[in-house]
């Protein structure tokens, strides 16, 4: 079977098999509280296991970037695609503790580049400028999906094994969302947009660093990522420890945690696909510059209050969701529409650096502000909990700045 590239059931395609590759994002995350009890982490340490997945995904999106400026988006894809579904496998067979945990998670962050960004540079080449945003945002939903998908799957399989069978069933997904892009790729070309003679691969690094537009691009999308990022670590944990204390014992108040946190995606799902039709629409920083806000007010609020019904703190989750990721499309659209196609690879990489950069650091920050303040893993201390959800605020504070700056640069 295939699909006509820039087709509807092309990006369904693409979408689904990024929704299935994505899922393995949130794994450590389904099993967290469970993990540290096992291991006996604190919550520093907890924050570094997922840190070292950013770090080793920050890297990874480095090296596929210029793999795909060289050698094509489709080839960078469906090659890269084997070692994302591969090394899940690794970490369920043989993480045992913090050190085997942080090294096998790095290494599958290592490896999951390739399911990203060549898929933003086939939208890119393939969809039309003015559907193109929305088209960004299927995909952005599409990894919500996988997310949402993740923590069912795996809130289900805990009530019939333990934390390492729920993270094999996991696993196997990026395995069928490889076989599913063999079979969507089939009738797309391998585009390789050709540099200017005498350019070499490595000269797209200060391009794009000289690039004002997309520099400021960059840098409102890492004040994004060190916020979102730092949610997605930590919603899990902070749900579980608010239903453990209306009563809940621990490996109960998981399974529900993940359960609700799945819901929390779902609302991903939506804001994705509203946010991205917002930016075609009525543009794309205006878009921006909502949803940032909106998400900076809950990320200063919602850790005191942990002490509101389980049901209020799920729907104020879900709303955070939604304004958290309802930019991501359009940061990614405005960067394509801003750097020359033939070092768009090279701008996701650098993003990638910069804004995963800051995704390695805000899970620990926010751990080690909650041990500090005296949260601990499973207290529901309103003084805990508010202070390590204010690190993300204010680490997202200037992201604003960096978009209405972007606006205003757009205006000229």
């Amino acid at each position: 079977m295939s699909w006509s590239p820039g087709s509807g059931a092309w990006l369904a395609a693409l979408c689904t098999s990024r929704a299935l590759a994505a899922s393995w994002f949130v794994a450590y995350s389904a099993v967290l509280p469970l993990t540290q009890a096992a291991w006996q982490l604190s919550a520093r340490d907890a924050g570094l296991i997922q840190a070292a997945f950013h770090l080793g995904y920050l890297v990874s999106l480095l090296i596929v970037g210029f793999i795909t400026d060289h050698y094509g988006a489709k080839r960078a894809w469906l090659a890269t695609g084997v070692f994302a579904w591969a090394s899940p496998f690794a970490f369920v067979f043989f993480a045992d503790g913090f050190w085997s945990a942080f090294w096998l998670h790095a290494l599958t962050g290592l490896c999951q580049g390739g399911s990203y960004t060549p898929v933003l540079a086939l939208i890119n080449d393939h969809v039309d400028r003015g559907r193109r945003a929305r088209a960004m945002g299927f995909l952005i939903a599409a990894s919500s999906a996988g997310y949402a998908l993740c923590l069912g799957l795996a809130g289900a399989a805990l009530k019939f094994t333990d934390w390492r069978g729920a993270l094999a069933v996991v696993a196997a997904m990026p395995l069928a969302a490889w076989l599913l892009g063999l079979g969507a790729m089939r009738g797309t070309a391998n585009r390789v947009h050709p540099r200017p003679d005498g350019e070499s691969v490595l000269a797209a690094i200060p391009a794009v660093l000289r690039n004002r537009n997309g520099m400021l691009s960059i840098w409102a999308y890492t004040f994004h990522n060190w916020e979102l990022l730092g949610l997605w670590a930590w919603l899990p944990a902070f749900l579980t420890a608010a239903i453990m204390a209306s009563g809940a014992a621990a490996g109960e108040a998981a399974a529900l945690a993940l359960a609700l946190s799945a819901l929390t995606y779902v609302a991903n799902i939506a804001g994705s696909i509203v946010g991205g039709t917002m930016a075609d629409r009525w543009g794309r920083t205006q878009s921006i510059l909502l949803w940032s806000c909106v998400s900076l007010a809950l990320s200063f609020s919602i850790g005191w209050l942990i002490a509101l019904p389980v049901a209020a703190l799920v729907a104020l989750a879900c709303l955070y969701n939604f304004a958290g990721i309802a930019d991501s499309a359009t940061h990614s659209t405005v960067l394509a529409e801003s750097v020359p196609p033939h070092y768009l690879g090279v701008a996701y990489a650098v993003r990638s650096v910069i804004g995963f950069g800051a995704g390695v650091v805000s899970p620990v920050v926010f751990g080690w502000a909650l041990d500090w303040a005296g949260g601990g893993k499973t207290s529901s201390d309103v003084v805990g909990w508010g202070m390590a959800w204010t690190t993300l605020a204010l680490g997202g504070l200037l992201g604003p700045v960096a978009t209405w700056r972007l606006q205003r640069a757009l205006r000229r």
